[in-house]
């Protein structure tokens, strides 16, 4: 049975083959930035940090948001107290571009993740292009070697990586001289049912130093405050502020709760 996430991958292998044949690695190559952001060293601070993303639409939700100004977003996100910043560039389900990406960097100091299903050197290429901090590496969709093999290509391109697991038996594809940088998803990309209980879970299991995320369905200061207490260091929170009026200002509030909530636990 073909699966959301088959025709996501699927999807990410032709709209690479066609963008190749638009711009060469060379003219991708050009196109470098020399200022690098460390989006790890931005997650290991004190506290939860925030992975703040920007996204316009999903597979199970359709348009999140008509209005979608990625550089105004970055722009209130950096202002809000974002740690960093996920760009959505997955163009077919999620509506994205990496022209967005380039929009963020324009107009926000916070390191930038590109999030795409990634699947060949080629996209690393271009995220580094489009002004990309870091991108995302899904284990699910690779097999130990190829995970490998980009993890490499990234780390000569200076881009840093976040390995998404879904599943503990996961951890067995990543080769952690590689990646200290690894997140969890709480929504099933085969189904996109989420269980908010699934990335403390398995995030558990995670060598010790490596800055762990957990990601998708959590929006309010409990979800955080849960997170915070299983010793995740970060969250990535897009759909959450993407439905407010002012993503950025959805942010603050989500930030000042969860602190005053964690707080008020410490002293309970």
């Amino acid at each position: 049975m073909v699966t959301i996430l088959d025709d996501l991958v699927a999807g990410a292998r032709s709209e690479a083959a066609r963008r190749r044949k638009k711009v060469s690695p060379y003219e991708l190559e050009q196109r470098f930035r020399p200022d690098r952001r460390s989006l790890i060293e931005a997650l290991r601070g004190e506290g939860l940090s925030i992975l703040a993303e920007a996204k316009k639409a999903s597979p199970s939700q359709g348009i999140i948001r008509e209005d979608f100004d990625p550089g105004a977003i970055a722009e209130q996100y950096a202002e809000a107290g974002a740690a960093g910043m996920s760009v959505l560039t997955e163009p077919l389900q999620f509506k994205g571009a990496l022209e967005y990406l380039a929009e963020a960097r324009m107009r926000c100091p916070l390191p930038l993740l590109r999030k795409d299903f990634i699947v060949e050197e080629y996209q690393l290429l271009e995220a580094r292009a489009y002004g990309a901090d870091a991108v995302l590496l899904i284990a699910t969709v690779l097999e130990r070697a190829h995970l490998r093999d980009l993890l490499q290509a990234a780390a000569e391109l200076q881009l840093e990586c976040l390995v998404e697991l879904y599943d503990v038996r996961e951890l067995d594809r990543v080769d952690f001289d590689l990646v200290n940088l690894l997140g969890v998803n709480n929504r099933d990309l085969r189904t996109f049912e989420v269980d908010r209980t699934h990335a403390p879970r398995v995030l558990a299991h995670a060598p010790e130093g490596v800055v762990t995320i957990a990601e998708s369905g959590l929006r309010t200061a409990e979800d955080l405050a849960d997170v915070f207490e299983a010793g995740i260091d970060a969250v990535l929170i897009g759909e959450a502020f993407m439905r407010q009026t002012d993503p950025g200002q959805a942010l603050r509030d989500l930030r000042e709760e969860t602190e005053r909530l964690i707080d008020q636990r410490a002293d309970a």
